[in-house]
């Protein structure tokens, strides 16, 4: 099983194939086109792969990090934008994949738990949202089987307005007796 890291800047190369080989293999999950993303050059990969290296976002990879690795799995983490002012801060989980021949092994689950670590951790959110395209029912599965919710709200998919992109959260911070204190819950 490839171990999970944090994406690096330096990692552009291999942000560039595993995006390429997301939009191909599930070209309805993500809010791009693969002739959009084949259209960027070096420097553009470079770019995002340093922003989502940033202090406000956590992108996790799941690879051997060493020569001629490949990554098999990307999970993003952001703050939320714009945020619901009466509720504590939430995050949105974003860029999800997992390599064909590594569904069904318990690495999305693994990449979910620290996905939801992280989130906590180091961006300080309490909750977890995300968005899934209406007609993706393994996806939905996977999220609810996690903790996930559907929220009752959604909007027009991007790519595609005659579909639905549904939204999804789960809680994942409590304040204990009022103090700093901060559990995670259910990353199981």
């Amino acid at each position: 099983m490839p171990s999970i890291r944090r994406l690096r800047p330096e990692d552009w190369p291999l942000l560039k194939a595993v995006r390429l080989e997301m939009l191909a293999d599930t070209p309805m999950a993500y809010v791009e086109s693969l002739q959009a993303a084949r259209r960027q050059t070096d420097t553009q990969w470079l770019e995002r792969a340093s922003a989502m290296s940033a202090e406000d976002s956590v992108t996790l990879v799941a690879d051997e990090n060493g020569p001629g690795s490949r990554i098999r799995a990307l999970m993003r983490v952001v703050v939320k934008h714009p945020q619901d002012p009466g509720r504590p801060l939430q995050g949105m989980l974003i860029s999800v994949y997992v390599a064909p021949e590594y569904r069904g092994l318990g690495l999305a689950d693994q990449m979910l738990a620290h996905a939801c670590q992280a989130a906590v951790a180091d961006l300080g959110a309490w909750s977890l949202e995300l968005g899934v395209h209406e007609d993706n029912q393994r996806a939905m599965a996977f999220y609810k089987r996690h903790g996930f919710q559907l929220t009752g709200e959604s909007k027009p998919y991007p790519l595609d307005p005659n579909k639905q992109e549904l939204f999804m959260e789960k809680q994942l911070a409590s304040a204990v007796a009022g103090d700093a204190a901060v559990e995670v819950a259910g990353t199981d």
